[in-house]
């Protein structure tokens, strides 16, 4: 794989994250490299833009994250190509999406200069409110009721089924997602390479399960005002009874992965 063009992200206010990514923006370099730092984080020879949306409009081969989870989401949720991305947790807590840590950052660049890697490919989903699509969500799209004094009716629906019942709001996850959120609900874990998406309901008043369904369009339609939360880091909103369409997004994210694992992010809840 050519390195021409790469990204180099950071953790937000993480001084460790911007340290490695300083250090990894150096390694790149050397390789003679273009190399792109998001501000504050510079680095003498490489290009510095001020915000992470810039990068859509540059062409790279690959986007280094230096962080958590949360970094690698806001990323994917910033790119609307499949270029791909090499995790690296640095000031993460688990860091269940994390391919390497920054120790093996030498042996990682060789590897891909080699071609000795796969590609990991992961649906997105995106929610249409209004005629407006919100930005594609890698783990999860979380729609609940603005108003907190009264429980809402939710109505699901999915190719011919429907499905309607008063509750807090409702989760739509990914493969990916299926061991955030959902999972703490008492949603299944799911191999990350499915064609599929969980319906979990929030708190339902009668007990409703969780649901697996083909990776096609979902309606909800909530009898109240509520909120649509993409990934837990951006919100939207709905109006009373008005529908949101969730669906599959145009191109997936793409990982690149050094190593043959099983489910990925099931071992690294230690199961």
């Amino acid at each position: 794989m050519k390195l021409e063009n790469i990204a180099v992200v950071s953790k937000i206010g993480n001084k460790d994250s911007e340290s490695a990514a300083k250090n990894v923006a150096n390694k790149l370099l050397a390789k003679k490299s273009t190399v792109y730092t998001i501000s504050p984080v510079m680095v003498e020879g490489a290009k510095q833009i001020e915000t992470l949306e810039e990068i859509k409009n540059i062409k790279l081969d690959l986007i280094i994250t230096l962080g958590g989870d949360g970094t690698t989401l806001r990323v994917f949720r910033n790119i609307e190509n499949e270029t791909p991305i090499l995790t690296i947790n640095v000031g993460g807590n688990r860091g269940i999406l994390a391919e390497i840590t920054i120790e093996e950052i030498d042996e990682a660049i060789e590897e891909i200069l080699k071609d000795n890697f796969f590609l990991d490919k992961r649906t997105r989903v995106t929610a249409s409110c209004g005629g407006k699509e919100s930005p594609p969500a890698l783990n999860e799209i979380y729609i609940s009721r603005a108003n907190l004094t009264k429980t809402a009716e939710i109505e699901i629906k999915f190719q011919n089924d429907t499905v309607k019942q008063k509750m807090d709001g409702v989760i739509i996850a990914t493969p990916s997602g299926s061991t955030g959120h959902s999972f703490s609900l008492g949603g299944p874990i799911l191999h990350e390479s499915l064609d599929v998406l969980i319906i979990t309901p929030v708190a339902p008043v009668y007990r409703l399960a969780s649901l697996v369904v083909p990776d096609e369009k979902i309606q909800i339609i909530c009898s109240q005002d509520c909120n649509i939360a993409i990934d837990a880091q951006v919100i939207r909103s709905a109006g009373y009874e008005e529908p949101i369409i969730i669906k599959k997004y145009k191109s997936p994210a793409v990982f690149i992965r050094l190593k043959k694992r099983g489910l990925r992010q099931m071992s690294k809840l230690g199961f």
